[in-house]
């Protein structure tokens, strides 16, 4: 896989607080920095309110939609369980 750089400007605090998190993860600024940055993009990518489906797909999608729910044996058996937090 091939990387690319990308360069972020922090003032002095900012750093000090990336530097004080990178230590305290046992890890390098920049990997530290890498990977919370791309946490925080999949989860801002995950919370997208809105689904764009293109009209081409979209009598598929309709048809999807009514087609009979499936039942699914696993999750009518989680269904019926007693949750942990009330055992």
């Amino acid at each position: 896989m091939s990387t690319s750089i990308l360069s972020v400007r922090v003032n002095e605090t900012e750093r000090s607080l990336l530097e004080a998190a990178a230590k305290q993860a046992h890890t390098t600024l920049s990997e530290f920095v890498r990977r919370k940055a791309v946490e925080s993009a999949e989860l801002e990518v995950m919370e997208r309110r809105i689904i764009e489906i293109p009209v081409a797909l979209w009598e598929q999608f309709e048809a999807w939609l009514d087609e009979p729910a499936k039942e699914i044996p696993a999750l009518k058996r989680l269904a019926a369980s007693t949750p942990v937090w009330e055992k």
